[in-house]
């Protein structure tokens, strides 16, 4: 079954590589294509390593796409997509094997020519490739964060001056086109007035206190409900200094705590002895006066 993420990136990229499509001409070159033949315009780079074959998925998707454009020529690149991932997760596993066996023969050709490449890699080109493959891993990581914490409600960020006034007068602007729309708010933002600007600055100014304020509620929610990853990092260093500036006061605490918990023993225990010597200075009086007493009586 194919995820609806994947269908958008699928969607993607077959946008970026539409000259793929023009390859196939007619359905029965594409469906040749689909069932073993390599697609030419995703072969293997002379200068570079192999390309990954394309999956079962993919190579369903390269053979319907021009048969729905065909039924449906006004249709929107990412709605063909859409039908052709439902009809594949209707069909039956029997209906699927021949674009799966197609991809594990192209599998095991891209492992034998992945390895006579990996083969004749100096370490410095083993080592800049693994540097590179970091890096797009990195990327995808942030990009996938960044869609999950708009999906959770992210707040938006503020608009600057020239955001706001574009975002009022762009209907009226002049231009034929987005392009041509844009140079001509530039222009006229260009020639407004400093005191005219000054409307759309200090509702730019208000527009970052407004995401100041949610951003802290939409963070402490986060933390809340134990999704710490999702937040931002000014906001993970300082919870790491304040956390670190509470760890060295509570150390810087404790030795006080000591000094003053042996204080008050050793005040106890002066207590104590001064207490033990004056009940020995009244015993000892005590006899004494007795002792008077008695030679008193005596006589």
């Amino acid at each position: 079954m194919a995820p609806f993420g994947f269908v958008t990136a699928s969607a993607s990229l077959l946008a970026k590589s539409f000259n793929v499509f023009t390859c196939t001409s007619t359905l029965a070159r594409v469906v040749h294509a689909a069932y073993g033949s390599p697609v030419k315009c995703l072969s293997t780079q002379t200068s570079g390593p192999p390309k990954k074959p394309l999956n079962g998925y993919m190579r369903y998707v390269l053979q319907q796409k021009p048969v729905v454009v065909s039924w449906n020529p006004e249709i929107k690149l990412i709605d063909a997509i859409r039908k052709i991932a439902h009809e594949w997760r209707l069909m039956s596993p029997e209906q699927k094997r021949p674009f799966e066996d197609a991809y594990l023969r192209e599998k095991e050709t891209f492992t034998m020519e992945l390895q006579r490449y990996q083969a004749q890699l100096t370490p410095a080109q083993v080592e800049q490739q693994a540097l590179e493959k970091r890096r797009r891993m990195a990327k995808r990581k942030a990009i996938r964060k960044k869609r999950e914490a708009t999906n959770m409600g992210k707040p938006k960020r503020p608009r600057t001056p020239f955001n706001i006034f574009m975002s009022e007068h762009f209907v009226e602007a002049k231009g034929a086109n987005v392009s041509a729309k844009m140079k001509s708010l530039q222009d006229d933002w260009r020639n407004l007035f400093s005191n005219q600007k000054q409307i759309y600055t200090q509702l730019a100014e208000d527009d970052k206190i407004r995401y100041k304020n949610e951003m802290e509620s939409w963070e402490d929610n986060m933390m809340e409900i134990g999704r710490q990853d999702l937040l931002r990092d000014k906001t993970l260093s300082s919870q790491k200094k304040k956390a670190a500036e509470a760890d060295k006061a509570k150390k810087k605490k404790a030795p006080e705590t000591k000094k003053a918990k042996k204080k008050t023993t050793a005040t106890a225990k002066k207590k104590v002895v001064a207490k033990a010597k004056s009940r020995t200075v009244k015993k000892k009086a005590k006899s004494i006066v007795v002792k008077a007493a008695k030679k008193t009586k005596k006589i």
